[in-house]
């Protein structure tokens, strides 16, 4: 095991997914941890449209994007472990999957529960899909 992904949402689940690959790189040398966060396109439409600029609406994104790899990116940096971070656009499951492919990923760590709007109903849902979308082991950090 080379390459691990531990997808993040800045969700204490998906810190606690960055703390078990410490540890797994702390045993398995060498080993790089690939961090990312994934969003779907933004959307602009509507009255919002005549007030925010897709360009705008990108960069609010990506400032989103960045605090939420902000927590793990410091952790990793803190433990030494070598790590790479990217944000991804598009369907969040199929690009996590899409992203540990290309990145040569060995394997996946993600946190069972992220952030949601709706709570409870939809909790783990992005999980599922990776864990049906891949080859790739997959470790749920609860």
């Amino acid at each position: 095991m080379r390459n691990i992904l531990v997808p993040v949402d800045g969700s204490e689940n998906s810190l606690r997914a960055a703390r078990h690959a410490v540890e797994l790189a702390r045993l398995v040398k060498p080993l790089t941890i690939h961090l990312a966060y994934a969003h779907e396109e933004p959307i602009v439409y509507g009255e919002i449209a005549v007030y925010v600029s897709r360009e705008k609406m990108a960069a609010l994104q990506r400032e989103h994007a960045e605090a939420m790899l902000a927590p793990a990116e410091r952790l990793l940096r803190e433990s030494g472990v070598p790590h790479t971070s990217k944000i991804l656009i598009g369907p969040v499951a199929q690009a996590l999957v899409a992203h540990a492919e290309a990145s040569g990923c060995d394997a996946i760590v993600m946190g069972t529960h992220g952030m949601s709007a709706l709570g409870g109903l939809l909790m783990g849902s992005v999980a599922t899909k990776v864990v049906h979308l891949t080859r790739l082991p997959v470790t749920l950090v609860k």
